[in-house]
């Protein structure tokens, strides 16, 4: 995995492996309501999770698997309930599936390294952010990887 402070390709599932795991394996790895969530496309109640409120600066990961899948500097109040973000780090870190599931039509997004559900993405509601996106996101669903104090690059002095 890349570390905090990768220039290129972070976030990028380039060289990683995708990962396989059996419904015992899982099971055996996540708490029940990682599992549920995670793993049966769950949702967490709103206003509920460890990260909806949290300005920490850092690297949002996957809980299942550590995927880098989102940054602080994409995170946004929406007051939704949920932590959102305006982006996901990279384009192949998260796969987007179409779901019905609610009676309409809505974004799922989910890990693109070991297919577990992290929430939604909606489209044009006028939040003031680059994309016009709301990556809606359940906090059981990552993992955050705070930014070292001394994070900023050193340069040697002849």
């Amino acid at each position: 995995m890349c570390c905090y402070d990768c220039p290129a390709g972070a976030g990028s599932l380039a060289d990683m492996d995708k990962v396989s795991r059996t419904d015992a394996e899982w099971r055996e790895r996540l708490s029940p309501e990682e599992y549920r969530v995670l793993r049966t496309a769950g949702t967490e109640a709103p206003g509920t999770g460890e990260y909806t409120d949290a300005k920490t600066e850092g690297v949002y990961r996957c809980r299942a698997c550590g995927a880098e899948l989102f940054r602080s500097d994409a995170k946004f109040e929406s007051h939704c309930g949920w932590p959102s973000f305006y982006q996901p780090t990279a384009d192949d870190a998260v796969e987007l599936i179409e779901d019905r599931s609610l009676g309409g039509v809505r974004t799922e997004v989910r890990c693109a390294r070991c297919d577990s559900h992290l929430g939604h993405v909606f489209e044009g509601e006028g939040y003031q952010v680059p994309t016009d996106q709301r990556w809606c996101i359940n906090s059981v669903s990552l993992s955050l990887e705070p930014k070292p104090e001394n994070s900023e690059r050193r340069t040697a002095t002849p």
